[in-house]
């Protein structure tokens, strides 16, 4: 984490120092004759003021005045020329000076800085060519003066860069330095759902990775939780059968030859009861593995098959199917037509005889609804919700069962991303449907 701070603040940090080094490139760029003419007191206005002087009723005089007066002010050199080259005025660089500029100015670095401007007045349309010559000292010594607020300001604007580039490292790096707390406390079973509460609270990225991590592992702390819970209730169902099994063995090790015989019989049912127990299990387990990929379901042909099971296992049953021809659906049909022989044999369980058991397949905008009916008592409203939860039995049930079969079919429309719906039909009976997404990513 640290190096990831150090990265992601040198990073900032770098860019800023570059742009700051461009700008100081760009003003040294800057730094020539047109920079120097423009913000230097000396001439930045010289030329507007000396025309109005020339032009005035002074004319030359006042002109010249007013170059002297410059010269006094910032040692600064003038020349004005017309368009023949002639001096306006007499100027206040001297003549020797001149001279010596013409003789060795290519050969030798001159002690001061020779720059020209030409001006248009805008009274007379006259153009005019200012000659000027600041000196060196004279030049460096605004140059000091007049970088000395750039400077100022480029060194509070670089702390506040490196504070805003430091904050900016922060709000990256706390975040994943939470995650990973996260992660850690996830890893150990420690995980709390409100530590990322704040972070969730977030509008960018980070709040959306905090909200996908909280329902991520509450997911996980469901399904352990559910686990563990199965564990037990493994634990406790296959206790009992266990038990009738070895009280049976043990009467039957004591008990004569025709009582013996008779105890078979019982033995028998105790291990076909333990066999389905444990084959519902597995079932209910294999729905946790990764089912392989999806495939196109037929409906048609799977309901033929538990019709022809029904019939059967139990020939008094009768079934009543309405079925929707263009329904098309995607998914698993091991798992599908597991889950929907469980729901019809929880119907078959509580639905009189006489009394057909409706299954009925219909689409709902992007769902596809397979419901299975019974005309049974129901179960109690405030019982629905735990219907569907593994080794649950409605209090005083008496028909046989382990509380797997809802389970199963819960978890196998899950798997399918839909959900299984229980209730009890306003004319009576129970009504279990599974609501399957017609387009469905699985």
């Amino acid at each position: 984490m640290r190096s990831l701070f150090w990265r992601i603040f040198a990073s900032f940090w770098l860019a800023i120092a570059l742009v700051a080094g461009l700008s100081m490139l760009l003003g040294h760029a800057l730094n020539q004759d047109a920079w120097i003419l423009g913000h230097h007191p000396a001439v930045k206005t010289l030329p507007e003021q000396w025309s109005q002087l020339y032009e005035g009723p002074n004319g030359p005089s006042a002109a010249q005045d007013f170059l002297e007066q410059r010269k006094r002010d910032f040692h600064v050199d003038t020349q004005v020329l017309d368009n023949s080259g002639q001096s306006l005025v007499n100027g206040t660089f001297p003549p020797r000076a001149v001279a010596f500029e013409q003789r060795h100015g290519g050969d030798r670095r001159m002690p001061w800085r020779r720059m020209t401007e030409e001006y248009v007045s805008p009274v007379t349309g006259e153009t005019y060519l200012f000659i000027y010559r600041i000196p060196h000292p004279e030049l460096d010594a605004w140059h000091r003066s007049s970088l000395f607020w750039p400077l100022s300001a480029l060194g509070i604007a670089l702390v506040v860069l490196t504070l805003l580039s430091l904050w900016l490292t922060l709000s990256i790096t706390r975040p994943l330095g939470r995650l990973r707390g996260a992660v850690h406390d996830l890893g150990q079973t420690a995980y709390q759902q409100n530590s990322l509460a704040r972070l969730a609270d977030r509008g960018d990225e980070f709040g959306v990775l905090a909200r996908d991590f909280n329902r991520m592992g509450a997911r996980l702390q469901g399904l352990i939780g559910s686990q563990r819970q199965l564990l037990r209730d493994v634990s406790h169902e296959l206790r009992s059968p266990l038990a009738r099994l070895r009280i049976a063995l043990a009467l039957a090790e004591r008990a004569g030859q025709v009582e013996r015989e008779q105890l078979w019989g019982r033995l028998t049912q105790e291990c076909d009861r333990l066999e389905n127990l444990i084959s519902e299990i597995l079932a209910l387990a294999r729905l946790d593995a990764t089912p392989g990929t999806a495939q196109p379901i037929d409906l048609a042909a799977l309901l033929d098959e538990l019709q022809a099971n029904a019939q059967l296992s139990a020939p008094e049953q009768h079934l009543r199917i309405q079925r929707d021809p263009q329904a098309v659906l995607n998914g698993w049909p091991d798992m599908l037509g597991r889950a929907l022989d469980n729901l019809l044999r929880n119907a078959m369980r509580f639905s009189p005889a006489g009394q057909p058991i409706e299954i009925q397949v219909e689409k709902q905008q992007d769902n596809l609804l397979i419901s299975v009916r019974d005309h049974g008592p129901g179960a109690p409203d405030e019982l629905l919700e735990k219907l569907g939860e593994p080794f649950f039995r409605v209090p005083g049930q008496q028909a046989a069962g382990h509380g797997l079969g809802l389970a199963i079919a819960r978890r196998a429309a899950e798997r399918h991303g839909g959900r299984l719906l229980l209730g009890n039909h306003p004319q009576g009976g129970f009504v279990a449907t599974l609501e399957l997404p017609l387009n469905a990513v699985v």
